[in-house]
């Protein structure tokens, strides 16, 4: 790896894990530059906890994980430092990346934030359509300009009191490990989408259960291309439309759960 000056603004790079081995190791090399690297573990089951623990580099604190940005947030609040770099466990930083964050937070004119576009991985072999071509994310931020909005607990926006810029170069994000793995992320999210809509209070709909899934694949492989991914994009698109498929099954759950509830605590 190519040796970088320090930088004269300091970075916190932060993590959130769990059972991420196989995909931390990677991580952690790519944002070796970073003056502080900062994980909280959902308390893995994998050994993630235990190598972290034994990282030199890493401060690693366990918290029990209720969602997405709850975890964010109350990991964004360990951070020393005003830059933060909010990583995926699963996405790697490239060296021409390294340097451009570098550049970027000693930078007078620096945005308060910058989105990220990716790199998506199948395996180690990549997917370049399936809808994934014009995702992005803010992964570079000041602390003292942003915040995790409250208002989802899965697919976290950040709130950001000032102005957005883009990088140029990509993170590389090994999403697809397996077919189990992504299957099981997927039926997850769907899970999370569900409770959150319960508690904005949406109600459950057969049709919707129905249609939205058949529409979720057919925009990913149809209009956003995914066919020309050939296998692997017959495969993310479907377990893309299982996790919607999900959401709606839980939401059902949640409120047949919540009717049963109301009539055993009724006099």
């Amino acid at each position: 790896m190519a040796e970088l000056s320090t930088p004269k603004q300091k970075l916190s790079a932060l993590i959130i894990t769990y059972n991420e081995m196989g995909y931390i190791e990677k991580c952690l090399d790519s944002i070796s530059f970073a003056d502080e690297i900062i994980v909280v573990d959902s308390y893995s089951t994998d050994g993630t906890y235990e190598y972290l623990q034994n990282h030199p580099k890493v401060t690693v604190i366990q918290n029990p994980f209720e969602n997405f940005t709850a975890q964010k947030s109350f990991t964004l609040k360990q951070a020393s430092n005003d830059w933060i770099l909010f990583l995926d466990a699963d996405e790697v930083v490239s060296e021409k990346l390294q340097k451009e964050i570098v550049d970027t937070i000693n930078n007078p004119n620096a945005c308060e934030a910058y989105w990220f576009y990716r790199n998506f991985m199948f395996q180690n072999k990549p997917l370049n359509f399936s809808g994934w071509q014009t995702d992005k994310n803010h992964r570079l931020f000041r602390k003292s300009k942003a915040k995790f909005t409250d208002k989802k607990i899965v697919h976290e926006t950040l709130e950001v009191d000032g102005g957005s810029c883009i990088l140029k170069e990509k993170l590389t994000h090994y999403c697809y490990k397996n077919y189990e793995d992504y299957k099981g992320k997927m039926l997850r999210y769907g899970q999370l989408k569900a409770k959150e809509a319960f508690y904005k209070e949406k109600q459950f709909n057969y049709f919707l259960m129905v249609v939205k899934p058949f529409w979720k694949f057919f925009y990913h492989y149809v209009l956003r291309l995914g066919f020309l991914d050939g296998k692997k994009g017959v495969i993310v698109c479907y377990l893309n439309a299982l996790g919607v498929l999900e959401r709606f099954r839980e939401l059902k759950r949640l409120e047949k759960k919540n009717e049963l509830a109301y009539y055993l605590v009724m006099p």
